[in-house]
């Protein structure tokens, strides 16, 4: 049987790291004879509690470099619209890993190289870390997950397996990032797999993965878990348990096990730990607050919530909460698109996806004026829709970033410096 252990987090961090180790050795039999160590964290974003927690990252670390670890790096590529070392700085990632002598490692910078993608025959790209040093390499160098206890509007959950999709560069996230979410993502999951995964529930996110901050007090709760063990999938299972979402109901993990990558049958695992006081009952359904002068209108056919749909929506809510975004505008997206409805559209129209700009974009261009007409083009693709919605409601993107302008320019610079390919929200409207 697989093993999973559940330990509870105390004032002492490694204390509850080295509790969740000890069914498999401890931390020196999970490094074995592994030269360097890349701990791979969930910093998707900097908004309260949608990041590992640094407190934990400094103790996984600490414990490696302890153990005998020659380098220990801490690496990560956030979502589009933002870029890492900017993430990294906001959250206090940068600062926890070199507080225990690990490097941070921004996967959106640097040289990029092709892998392929196993079930949907195309490649995309990851930095030659990752190829080089855990693919290719990985006889030397140790994969450990480090990912966040989250729900996820579109993919379900975000835990072990998913966390792997942050290895991939930005622009290669909007492909597929439809009804073929779950495939991708088992597919990312077929090519790497992580030595150990340790998902960190110290906070739990509830109502999706990615809330406005406004909104924190409803979707964080505070849990004080850490669930770890060397099958990711088994790992994820019993967070999925945690969290009440049944296993076999996350698509990628199914498509995963069936891979026969591991096991997602909870009467196979072996739960080490208690994990009753954990229980929940979350959802990953983001709450229902929008503006009431924004329409939507989704095609009949299509519309998928893990791209589009749900994508749009979350943007919306975020720039509407925290930042008080205005309305009085329209929003198409899908296929299946009614052309008559289309015709008697009026005043500012924002089009999403491809599905939506095939359709609506030839009738509503003749229209329009240019300024009340504007497209994002492609699945998720979380910088041209926030490029599009922050002029439609009056939200100045240079407020987004708290930080100050002068050491947030210092740090895009920087990546720049280091060949970033991470798609960046213009901050200026085109």
């Amino acid at each position: 049987m697989s093993r999973v252990a559940v330990a509870r987090v105390g004032e002492d961090i490694a204390s509850a790291v080295e509790e969740a180790l000890a069914p498999f050795g401890g931390i020196r039999d999970v490094l074995g004879k592994k030269k360097d160590v890349f701990i791979k964290v969930n910093a998707v974003d900097y908004k309260s509690h949608s990041y590992t927690y640094p407190a934990v990252v400094t103790a996984v670390a600490r414990l490696f470099k302890a153990a005998g670890a020659r380098n220990v790096y801490v690496m990560e590529n956030c979502t589009q619209a933002a870029f890492t070392r900017l993430v990294f700085r906001i959250t206090g990632l940068d600062k926890a890993a070199k507080a225990a002598g690990a490097v941070p490692l921004y996967l959106d910078e640097g040289k990029q190289v092709e892998i392929a993608l196993p079930t949907l025959g195309y490649n995309v790209h990851v930095s030659r870390w990752v190829k080089e040093r855990l693919i290719d390499g990985r006889d030397e160098n140790l994969y450990f997950s480090l990912p966040k206890l989250k729900t996820h509007s579109m993919g379900t959950v975000t835990l072990g397996v998913k966390n792997q999709f942050g290895l991939i560069m930005q622009e290669d996230r909007i492909r597929d990032h439809n009804y073929n979410l779950h495939r991708k993502f088992a597919d990312i999951y077929a090519v790497i797999r992580p030595d150990f995964t340790l998902i960190e529930g110290v906070y739990a996110m509830n109502h999706g993965h990615d809330h406005p901050e406004g909104l924190v007090d409803r979707c964080a709760e505070r849990l004080d878990v850490l669930i770890g063990g060397d099958d990711t999938l088994a790992v994820d299972a019993v967070g999925c348990d945690i969290m009440g979402i049944r296993p076999s109901r996350v698509e990628h993990l199914r498509l995963a096990a069936e891979g026969g990558w591991g096991t997602i049958d909870l009467d196979e695992i072996e739960v080490i730990g208690d994990r009753e006081p954990f229980r929940r009952e979350f959802t990953h359904q983001i709450l229902d607050i929008y503006p009431d002068d924004v329409r939507i209108i989704e095609g009949k056919e299509r519309c998928c919530p893990e791209g589009c749909s749900l994508n749009t929506r979350m943007v919306l809510q975020y720039l509407y909460v925290d930042f008080q975004g205005k309305g009085g505008f329209t929003i198409v997206m899908g296929k299946g698109l009614d052309p008559a409805e289309l015709q008697k559209l009026e005043g500012r129209v924002f089009i999403v996806g491809d599905c939506a700009y095939e359709e609506a974009y030839s009738i509503l261009s003749h229209r329009l004026d240019r300024k009340a007409l504007r497209v994002c083009e492609g699945c998720n693709n979380l910088r041209d829709v926030l490029a599009g919605l922050t002029p439609f409601m009056d939200v100045n993107p240079l407020k987004m970033v708290p930080l100050p302008a002068l050491e947030s320019l210092g740090l895009l610079i920087n990546a720049r410096l280091h060949r970033t390919t991470a798609r960046i929200t213009p901050l200026i409207p085109r």
